[in-house]
């Protein structure tokens, strides 16, 4: 007789938007999670109540978060949630000995930084246990991890594209990146700015040079936020986004074999010998490079789903990794093509 391998117990707090949504959709067809607990500020409804894409697909009540119940119910928490709503649930739930995946920006940072902005932060113990959710940084320490920051998505599209030539970049020179996002990116709460007539058949730039993915993006890659000139663009697209990022270089040295010479073990970034677009990265964690020369300019193009690579399915990933699992397993690999 074969014994059925016990899943891994798995649990959601904050059900209601886009990223929680993914979480979903990836984690019931997991091979290893069992999608166990999942909730929100509300709760007394069912998740295809909240999302009627999954009727038919799963039906799983969404409860009012209560910390001791999803303890109860989980070895393991995905928070997508606000920031300042998540440190309010990651302290109990770390007390509790739950492994906790935050989504929001509340771990991301050193004290300092993140105070100055975000806001005052009410967890500031758990800030030296943090491990940040970039695997291609920092897999090794995820493995170990209790508590995982997973990392904004324009940070992810910009330091993967930056990673492999730091050390080629003139020291103390302007670091631009140009970026392009799905308006997704901006959650599923209704403003004026995502309002359809607003964004339909127009694109515009969006708190430049101040937007406070900036520091995430220099703190990550040891400079300081001088150096990082981010600009931010909403474009009329449900999900996708495109890193356009220009660096000086000095040296003589090959882009495209540094390119590939640094990610031929990663699992989740593809090396791509011509331009890259969001399309063939869309429903995957795949993030796409691209790289072009011209005299001492480093031109990088870096592309991936805000959604998936920049959010859930990097946190599932994260998750893998620190339940002792294939980083792979369960993760959507084929793109939303055409």
């Amino acid at each position: 007789m074969s014994v059925i391998e016990k899943k891994i117990e798995v649990g959601i707090i904050g059900a209601t938007g886009y990223t929680g949504l993914e979480l979903v959709k990836i984690l019931i067809k997991h091979p290893k999670f069992k999608l166990n607990y999942i909730a929100n500020s509300e709760g007394n409804t069912t998740i295809n109540a909240l999302h009627p894409s999954l009727n038919g697909v799963c039906e799983l009540d969404v409860k009012k978060a209560v910390v001791e119940e999803c303890a109860s119910s989980c070895e393991l928490v995905f928070l997508a949630l606000p920031h300042k709503t998540a440190m309010a649930y990651v302290k109990p739930l770390l007390a509790c000995g739950i492994k906790v995946v935050d989504l929001s920006a509340d771990y991301r940072l050193p004290l300092d930084i993140y105070e100055e902005f975000y806001c005052p932060h009410t967890d500031i113990e758990n800030l030296e246990h943090v491990v940040y959710g970039l695997p291609e940084m920092f897999k090794e320490e995820l493995k170990s991890a209790t508590l995982v920051a997973n990392p904004g998505c324009f940070p992810t599209s910009a330091i993967l594209g930056l990673l492999p030539f730091m050390d080629k970049r003139v020291p103390n020179t302007p670091i631009i990146v140009d970026a392009k996002t799905g308006v997704s990116g901006a959650g599923k709460k209704l403003s004026e700015v995502t309002h359809f007539v607003n964004v339909n058949d127009n694109l515009f730039a969006y708190n430049p040079l101040m937007h406070r993915h900036a520091p995430e993006i220099a703190n990550k890659l040891d400079v300081d936020f001088d150096e990082v000139n981010f600009v931010p663009h909403l474009v009329p697209l449900t999900r996708g986004m495109l890193s356009s990022i220009y660096i000086q270089t000095t040296g003589e040295f090959d882009a495209f074999e540094v390119l590939k010479a640094y990610y031929k073990d990663a699992t989740f970034v593809r090396v791509s010998k011509n331009p890259v677009d969001m399309k063939n990265t869309a429903g995957t964690n795949f993030c796409d490079i691209y790289v072009k020369q011209k005299g001492d300019m480093l031109f990088i193009s870096s592309a991936i789903d805000n959604l998936m690579r920049g959010a859930s399915s990097q946190a599932v990933v994260n998750a893998n990794l620190m339940m002792g699992l294939d980083e792979s397993a369960g993760i959507p690999d084929i793109a939303y093509v055409p």
